[in-house]
């Protein structure tokens, strides 16, 4: 599964079922566990795709802290993805003075996203940006223009309700700027986002063609068991395609017993265990 990207990668979600995790982790955080990356654990604990954020894909090194024991080190998104055994991508932000050059959606950050082996990019606006929804628009044209190999997701998760309602209309906007998936908080998660809010703009993306993503986005990933399970379940009641959880359930990663306990109410020990067991299988099929 690490080597999917692009089409493919969005055929295997939709096959799916709606039984897709997205695990989001700081890059540069310090690592819960001395010699593991967060990028390993929440992978262990059943993640299927991993999203790094506040990541320079333009910096040599190692993309995320923790992996530094490895042999060889991994040095780019795909050495990532093969390591283990799922598909990687980043985080990106509108290309406005509030963000940091290295963060934004430029020509120049994206191509070298893609070049690293990226299988997808999710184009969102962290709190304070001041970004619109007409900003992450342009952005996804961008993308598409300039990497138009890399899943790209788009919207927000952050504070949605309070700054810019987000409805039907936000999924056309982002559609129609070429957006293969829209990002919908769960409802619960931030004001003014309720159940028949995400079911509308859930159903509008799968009317459009494009994947539905419901976003922990505001640290309730470091909420207790109860909350991340009625998450989970009112993400499948919506009609989600990929359910992602965010990073501050600790500094820079999720509680990794809350990416279990979203797994097991969303598809069961079964996958679960599965996900969990199976790692790098693929890779070491390949190597």
């Amino acid at each position: 599964m690490g080597e999917l990207e692009g089409e493919s990668l969005r055929d295997a979600i939709v096959g799916s079922e709606g039984r897709v995790v997205l695990a989001e982790v700081i890059a540069k955080a310090p690592p819960l566990l001395t010699g593991t990356s967060n990028a390993e654990l929440v992978a262990a604990f059943g993640a299927d795709l991993i999203c790094l954020n506040m990541i320079d894909p333009t910096a040599a090194g190692p993309l995320v802290e923790g992996l530094e024991q490895v042999s060889p080190t991994p040095g780019s998104f795909s050495d990532l993805a093969r390591l283990l055994g799922r598909p990687v991508g980043l985080n990106l932000e509108p290309d406005l003075e509030s963000v940091p050059a290295v963060y934004r959606t430029s020509t120049s950050i994206v191509s070298a996203a893609s070049a690293r082996g990226a299988a997808f990019v999710i184009v969102t606006a962290n709190p304070g940006r001041g970004a619109a929804i007409d900003d992450l628009a342009e952005s996804v044209e961008l993308v598409r223009k300039s990497a138009p190999r890399i899943l790209c997701l788009a919207g927000k998760m952050h504070q949605a309700g309070a700054e810019e309602p987000l409805d039907k209309r936000t999924v056309g906007r982002l559609v129609d700027a070429g957006a293969h998936g829209v990002l919908i908080p769960l409802p619960g998660t931030v004001p003014g986002i309720d159940e028949a809010t995400a079911h509308a703009m859930a159903a509008a993306c799968h009317a459009a063609g494009v994947l539905a993503m419901g976003t922990i986005g505001t640290s309730q990933e470091g909420a207790e068991i109860e909350t991340i399970r009625s998450l989970a379940l009112a993400a499948k009641r919506a009609g989600m395609d990929v359910h992602h959880i965010g990073d501050a359930g600790y500094t820079g990663v999720a509680v990794p017993e809350n990416v279990y306990a979203y797994s097991l109410a969303l598809r069961g020990r079964r996958h679960t265990w599965n996900r969990m067991a199976r790692g790098t299988r693929a890779s070491w099929r390949g190597s």
